[in-house]
């Protein structure tokens, strides 16, 4: 409840500021996001990363003849999001330095920051479904007032409508369960008490919901026009967090429901394959520099996916890990991108070449983003990756092993074209006269990207024993928790097949 009373205070402190102190919005806007990493520090200081069980529990009466309780609580699954939220701001922060209105621009963000962190620790299914469409309200205007161009109010009817749509499946989940069991709450969903026909029911409304916000096929051309249209820290929140609210949905209220999620597992992994081949093709002929990343994170969130439900824990382990460092990554790489459209007010790469002569800093910048985007071996993507094709090649569809693997060659493809585009080849004079390297500011909040980027590939384990933990009670696994990566080396024919009860 800490973090959750310091975000809102933070909030009533930026407003309560006269409008005439842009210096002290700044300041104080990146103060507050600081005390909130500080307070995650402490939250990590005091989790038990193998517990099985929810910790930091909060139970507060609300509406208590309708079984609706302020319950909130950490598990290993809600502790790696709630971090990567924590972490994610500062930067957003940093990257909105020079943009005007920013007291009002600092409040939305502090506004989604307290929304995330209240959405990734509640407990309750009503309370799930207020914070989650509580996000659109902010991230509304910050797309609406910071937009780049004036085709966003087109990207802000596509955001609305399907976010709204998915809506209607939320809340009709919301009355089936609250008409069934009589309450909304978490432990109501672990005792399993819908029949199996309207469980299946249940799993499909929410699935549908969630499907939406990561994005899948056909839902997902909502993405890459906000993302577009959207300025620089909106494509950050949008790709480093929002999207990870689908996930972190699925994990939580779908994964119960053990013979709803085998009966629709087959379709699933169908529909996963197909977004990600077609994402990734569409990247490829690409021209503007956000719409590639942006479907590229539609390619990495569908992939992540796969590991979801491969029905075991290294698969399942390896997707929540992908999902932790692309957004890492993805935010990374939209700096980036703001980087140069800050500059030179462009994101076509017919406009760019030949960056790394006048450029050496964001090129180098660029590379080790794009190589980590692609999963190269020592990146944080490629333990998530690994663990993914682990718990792939042990289900029977081998089929969708071996697709998977083809998937990554065109990541791979359309990472490299682009930094390619930008990088090498002749500079282009003739749209751009005068080059300009990163800040120091920009520097500084790169370079702790890359940090916990690095970090993340070579300590995983930090992040892999919560998960791991946090997976086997969710699926009631009967089987141990996942080994560490460091014997990732053992023959994998020898390895457990850690699968959930059917």
């Amino acid at each position: 409840m800490t973090l959750f009373n310091a975000c809102f205070a933070g909030i009533a402190f930026l407003y309560a500021l006269p409008n005439n102190l842009k210096k002290t919005y700044q300041v104080g806007g990146l103060w507050v996001v600081f005390i909130a990493v500080l307070l995650g520090c402490s939250i990590f200081n005091g989790f038990s990363l193998d517990a099985l069980q929810f910790q930091f529990l909060s139970e507060s009466p609300w509406m208590s003849e309708m079984k609706i309780d302020l319950d909130f609580g950490l598990d290993g699954i809600s502790f790696v999001f709630l971090v990567l939220t924590v972490l994610i701001f500062p930067f957003c922060v940093l990257a909105s330095w020079k943009v005007k209105e920013v007291k009002f621009l600092f409040i939305n963000l502090l506004l989604i920051e307290f929304f995330l962190v209240l959405t990734f620790t509640t407990l309750d299914l009503f309370l799930f479904c207020l914070f989650f469409e509580s996000l659109l309200i902010p991230m509304f205007f910050i797309i609406l007032l910071w937009g780049s161009r004036d085709r966003r109010i087109k990207a802000l009817t596509y955001f609305v409508l399907y976010t709204l749509f998915g809506s209607v499946f939320l809340i009709t989940a919301l009355f089936l369960l609250y008409s069934e069991v009589h309450s909304t709450g978490f432990s109501s969903l672990l005792s399993n008490e819908l029949q199996n026909s309207k469980q299946s029911v249940f799993w499909m409304l929410l699935f549908i919901t969630f499907s939406i916000k990561i994005p899948m096929f056909p839902f997902h051309i909502w993405l890459p026009e906000a993302h577009v249209e959207a300025p620089t820290v909106g494509s950050v929140i949008l790709a480093g967090l929002l999207l990870k609210l689908g996930a972190y949905g699925m994990l939580r209220f779908l994964f119960v429901f053990e013979s709803a999620r085998l009966e629709f597992q087959p379709y699933v992994l169908t529909i996963c394959l197909i977004s990600i081949f077609l994402a990734s093709f569409i990247a490829i002929r690409q021209l503007d520099m956000k719409r590639i990343i942006a479907y590229s994170s539609i390619a990495h969130m569908n992939f992540a996916l796969l590991g979801y439900f491969s029905n075991n824990l290294f698969g399942m382990t390896g997707g929540t890990l992908l999902m932790v460092s692309h957004g890492l990554v993805s935010s990374a790489l939209f700096l980036l991108i703001g980087v140069l459209y800050e500059r030179y007010h462009t994101r076509s790469v017919l406009y760019y070449g030949g960056l790394v002569t006048v450029m050496p800093l964001f090129a180098t910048f660029f590379f080790m983003f794009t190589i980590s985007n692609f999963s190269f071996p020592g990146t944080s993507n490629f333990i998530g990756e690994l663990l993914v094709f682990i718990g792939l090649g042990l289900t029977p569809a081998k089929v969708v092993f071996i697709l998977g693997a083809v998937s990554t060659f065109f990541g791979l493809v359309y990472s490299l074209l682009l930094y390619n585009r930008v990088t090498f080849g002749n500079l282009k004079y003739l749209s751009i006269q005068k080059f300009t390297d990163i800040t120091r500011r920009e520097f500084a909040f790169l370079a702790v990207l890359l940090a916990l980027s690095t970090a993340m590939g070579f300590l995983p384990n930090v992040l892999i024993e919560p998960i791991t933990a946090a997976l086997t009670a969710l699926t009631h696994s009967t089987s141990a928790v996942l080994d560490p990566v460091v014997t990732m080396h053992v023959d994998l024919a020898q390895l457990p097949v850690m699968t959930t009860k059917a």
